[in-house]
């Protein structure tokens, strides 16, 4: 079952998309859009968590509050990322 979010009101109108579990992270970039963008925890297991951008906008666009909600997914969706906050990696 792919989990979807809706980001907080005040960062807008955006879907967040997260797999289970490897298998499903693998359907979720089998069929994403190229509006999503991507997020886990740098060489550790973690959630694949997806943000679905509006059409025409970059990953520039995305708000400190979409961020936010991703990042605090991810992190609560990893066994290591939830011990050492220094394990985030942004790319």
């Amino acid at each position: 079952m792919v989990f979807y979010f809706k980001a907080r009101p005040e960062a807008g109108d955006y879907t967040i998309f997260m797999g289970l579990d490897k298998y499903e992270n693998e359907e979720l970039i089998k069929y994403g859009f190229p509006e999503d963008i991507w997020f886990h925890v740098d060489k550790m297991s973690s959630a694949h968590v997806y943000v679905r951008l509006h059409k025409g906008q970059t990953i520039d666009d995305i708000s400190e509050g979409v961020l936010e909600d991703c990042v605090q997914l991810v992190k609560a969706n990893s066994i290591q990322g939830k011990v050492s906050e220094s394990s985030f990696h942004f790319t």
